[in-house]
């Protein structure tokens, strides 16, 4: 492990995506600190980063809606770049609660920036998604598709949260990428960490697991009507552990000052499309477990088919995925499996 002696600050930390990419920030040799609120989060997630790397990152409980405790943070930390996951992310509550999340996506991230500007912390990965394109015009998506009107209020905050970084790069020394995710999926191959949703899921794979371990009587498939192969809407599964390693070489990227703008966009997928029927013969073919779903009605908000161009990503981060939907599924079910036992 080569020492970097860089220490970066990953909000959310203790979120599904933020702990699997502080493992690998750890793995590469960097001091990482932790944010987390733990609102949608468990403290025993830094147990699991622990387990896996051998080295504790240290905790900051914070919430970063609260701009004196952010202000207080900086003034007695110093991190050389903040990778930025905090944020409410469940495309149905958001329609239900859209003040919530605007008040927790966007104040957050306006008094982060603040700070770092105010304490010249010049390097922002932004977590942003896939549904700043809404449903796209042609597939798979480029970077250069038009972002259009969000569907939800949580897409918004993600357009809305690139806008502002984007300002805000024209006039500080900020340097930015927004890695716009597509569907993570799946868990660490140790089993320590994995996707821990509080309450009803709201992504399909801990759905399909949670049916699968008999917590959830059925699964429901939102829609069969769609204009796709077999009529379910169509995504782009990205294994969290491949996702995790696309913000270090975004991170790196910019710590060498290779950015060649000073906000830059890539999309984070593998650039294959699985339907909701595909993952669901996929998982029972992987394990072997036979799942009880029901197809009812479409869901608000919901697009019919996304996958990625990864062509950017693959050029200039120097980064692809490498897992396979199969290898989510896999390690999606071995987790469940643990939480259960």
């Amino acid at each position: 492990m080569q020492q970097k002696n860089k220490t970066i600050l990953v909000t959310g930390g203790l979120g599904f995506i933020g702990s699997h990419t502080v493992v690998e920030l750890q793995n590469e040799g960097y001091d990482v600190l932790i944010i987390d609120d733990l609102s949608n989060s468990s403290i025993e997630v830094l147990d699991g980063i622990t387990q896996i790397t051998n080295t504790k990152p240290k905790f900051f409980q914070i919430d970063l809606k609260n701009k004196e405790a952010v202000v207080q943070f900086f003034k007695e930390q110093t991190v050389d770049g903040v990778i930025h996951f905090a944020a409410s992310k469940a495309v149905g509550e958001s329609v239900e609660e859209p003040l919530k999340y605007y008040e927790n996506n966007i104040n957050s991230l306006v008094y982060l920036l603040q700070e770092m500007i105010k304490n010249k912390i010049n390097h922002f990965i932004f977590s942003s998604s896939c549904t700043v394109y809404g449903q796209a015009d042609r597939l798979p998506i480029t970077e250069e598709a038009p972002t259009k009107p969000a569907e939800s209020p949580y897409g918004n905050t993600k357009q809305i949260g690139e806008e502002i970084l984007s300002d805000t790069s024209k006039v500080t020394p900020l340097n930015a990428i927004a890695l716009r995710y597509f569907n993570p999926i799946g868990a660490h191959a140790s089993t320590n960490i994995g996707e821990l949703p509080l309450g009803i899921p709201q992504n399909l794979i801990p759905f399909v697991t949670q049916t699968a371990a008999g917590i959830r009587q059925e699964l429901s498939v939102f829609g069969d009507d769609y204009p796709t192969p077999d009529g379910t809407a169509v995504r782009d599964y990205i294994h969290v552990v491949d996702l995790a390693k696309a913000h270090i070489a975004a991170l790196e990227r910019l710590l060498a000052s290779k950015n060649v703008e000073k906000m830059e966009y890539f999309n984070v997928g593998t650039g294959k499309g699985s339907s909701v029927l595909e993952v669901i013969n996929a998982f029972e073919n992987t394990t072997g477990e036979k799942l009880k779903y029901k197809i009812v009605g479409r869901r608000e908000g919901d697009i019919t088919a996304a996958y990625a161009d990864t062509t950017k990503a693959n050029e200039a981060l120097g980064w692809k995925s490498e897992l396979t939907l199969e290898d989510g599924l896999q390690s999606a079910w071995k987790w469940q499996m643990k939480v259960n036992s």
